[in-house]
């Protein structure tokens, strides 16, 4: 039997999280959640096994959901570690996807906001669900997000 949960947030570390919450703000209509972020401590190193960590970052709003809705977590530890740029098809979390009233207005929306393409847009028909028409694109700090609206 499944234990009781609820889906709360997800987390981005960005190496700059203030950039990376305009960009969130200005193209998907996120809003702020709560307070500022400022961690650190014993507490904070037990948790993520990251010796001496302090990361400040806020809490978004995504859209579509009301103040108890999930939220998009972005957060700047001081010392980050690089990895390459995401791709598609790589293991662990791969991309967030926003539903969008127009996806060509949307990608020209993330691409004017700093953010990039992946690949190509789309449309297809899934059987049983409808047409979809999709793309992905990437944040400002190269992260994928899929934009998508079914008909």
């Amino acid at each position: 039997m499944p234990i009781r949960a609820k889906y709360v947030h997800t987390n981005l570390i960005a190496k700059d999280w203030k950039r990376l919450v305009r960009f969130y703000i200005d193209v998907f209509g996120c809003e702020p959640k709560g307070p500022e972020r400022d961690l650190s401590g014993a507490w904070l190193d037990g948790v993520n096994a990251v010796p001496n960590a302090h990361l400040t970052g806020v809490h978004l709003r995504l859209p579509g959901y009301d103040k108890d809705g999930p939220t998009l977590e972005i957060f700047s530890y001081d010392k980050v570690v690089e990895r390459g740029m995401p791709i598609a098809n790589q293991c662990g979390l791969a991309h967030i996807a926003f539903s969008v009233g127009d996806v060509d207005e949307a990608l020209q929306a993330v691409i004017a906001a700093g953010g990039g393409a992946v690949g190509k847009i789309a449309s297809t028909e899934v059987d049983g669900v409808g047409l979809l028409r999709v793309v992905y694109a990437r944040d400002p700090e190269g992260n994928i997000v899929e934009l998508q609206k079914w008909s």
